[in-house]
């Protein structure tokens, strides 16, 4: 009898989760406990921007013409209990208000609440990233009878459903007496992927539970050590896109990670590296993750440095009254997510200096008007540089890179380009009139 699925919170995570469990075949419960959701997704929309996702959940929720049938979306626990084999838990944990560490109240009130109504036989799945020791406590909860997996999540915003559908690795983490029945379960959940060559890595709680922020540390280590870089090309006259290229075709390094700009953002860099940091010091190893602090501090210095380049770029003087056009409010491109949002932060920051600051971002108006409401904003990239004095390009969207530069230049009070992200063409802009900067490429 094939295996039926629960997932259990349909944010990013468990809505494309959810879909892509569809889309292997199986029968598959969303649950939630904010109705709107629920009804959201249930009529086959998705209350985020992710390229590929609402095509795949109207090709699979309940009640769509057309549609297999196979997904449906519930608030009942009851429901939950009584129709899954498999409780996939992917809800949120963010950082604590005013603190480093993990808030776990998300998680913690999803396991008891599972508790109470998983049958025996039925695997609970951790797929949250949470700190190190987390799952062994889990398992706590859970009544006799109930098994835990944890299977941590590394999905790329923009790729959500590439990442689920065709992982690059399968990471299991299994204990105790059920680890074996654990395993068989998640082998068979994952047949498709694995049968395409995802490899399928199984280990122990801890483990698993590091994966996700290892690897994010190391990713965040990356971007943070170019842009350390940068920091230095500024100094000596040197080209931090030329070093990144050059160091890049070193095997050992790669290319990847390795563009200069004003930082990472999100909601899962900067508050995974902030929990892990905290952990380590609950374990007294804190030393062992000192290097994370600078990695952030490096992060976090680049919005205030590309702020004092637009402030350079005005002649060194207050923001006051002066207008300030931001290419980009999400933190990365093919997202509508602000969560610490570089480009946000910054046309931010120079609005509170006073600076009138017009936004413009082909997916994230909506959420960025939420975080920012006194912040300008505009329909199209050729509106928000209408009469700017300086032109900040923040978030490296192709539609910004596909730009007409004469047509900008011609609406501009001023044609001066920041370029944070280091993925304009800066040849075709020179070309267009524009007064070409970007960080990091001082002589550039």
């Amino acid at each position: 009898m094939a295996l039926k699925i629960t997932v259990i919170g349909t944010g990013y995570l468990g809505a494309t989760h959810a879909a892509a469990m569809a889309e292997m075949g199986f029968e598959v419960l969303g649950l939630d406990v904010v109705p709107e959701k629920v009804e959201l997704l249930a009529s086959g929309r998705v209350p985020m921007f992710e390229p590929g996702l609402e095509e795949l959940l109207r090709k699979h929720v309940a009640g769509i013409e057309g549609s297999t049938g196979r997904l449906r979306f519930t608030t009942s626990w009851e429901e939950v209990g009584a129709f899954g084999d498999v409780h996939f838990v992917c809800v949120n944990t963010p950082q604590k208000h005013g603190e480093y560490g993990c808030d776990m109240s998300y998680v913690d009130a999803a396991f008891a609440s599972l508790a109470a109504v998983a049958r025996a036989g039925s695997l609970a799945v951790g797929k949250s990233t949470v700190p190190v020791g987390s799952a062994e406590r889990l398992a706590g909860v859970l009544p006799e009878g109930v098994g835990l997996a944890w299977n941590p999540e590394f999905l790329r915003e923009g790729f959500a459903v590439q990442d689920t559908l065709r992982p690059d690795r399968i990471v299991v983490g299994v204990q105790g007496e059920d680890g074996g029945r654990a395993e068989k379960v998640l082998r068979e959940v994952y047949a498709v992927p694995v049968a395409e060559g995802s490899p399928f890595v199984v280990t122990d709680f801890p483990t698993a539970e590091l994966v996700k922020t290892a690897a994010n540390s190391f990713l965040a280590t990356k971007i943070s050590f170019i842009n350390a870089m940068a920091e230095i090309c500024e100094a000596a006259g040197g080209d931090v896109a030329k070093l990144a290229e050059a160091i890049g075709h070193d095997e050992r390094i790669g290319n990847k990670f390795l563009r200069a700009g004003v930082g990472f953002g999100g909601g899962c860099l900067p508050k995974d590296i902030r929990a892990f940091m905290a952990r380590a010091g609950e374990l007294g190893v804190d030393q062992a993750l000192t290097f994370l602090r600078e990695i952030d501090s490096i992060n976090m210095r680049r919005r205030g440095q590309m702020v004092e380049m637009a402030r350079e770029a005005l002649g060194g003087d207050s923001f006051l009254g002066r207008r300030v056009a931001v290419l980009g409010a999400t933190f990365k491109p093919d997202s509508d997510d602000v969560r610490d949002s570089p480009a946000l932060n910054v046309a931010g920051q120079i609005h509170l200096q006073g600076g009138q600051v017009t936004v413009y971002d082909p997916k994230g108006m909506e959420n960025a008007r939420k975080v920012f409401p006194t912040l300008g904003y505009a329909d199209s990239a050729l509106e928000a540089v209408r009469d700017a004095d300086v032109v900040l390009h923040l978030t490296e969207w192709r539609e910004f890179r596909e730009l007409d530069p004469a047509e900008l230049a011609a609406a501009a009070a001023s044609p001066v380009v920041l370029d944070g992200r280091n993925a304009l063409d800066a040849e075709r802009w020179r070309a267009a009139g524009w007064t070409y900067r970007a960080m990091g490429r001082p002589r550039a």
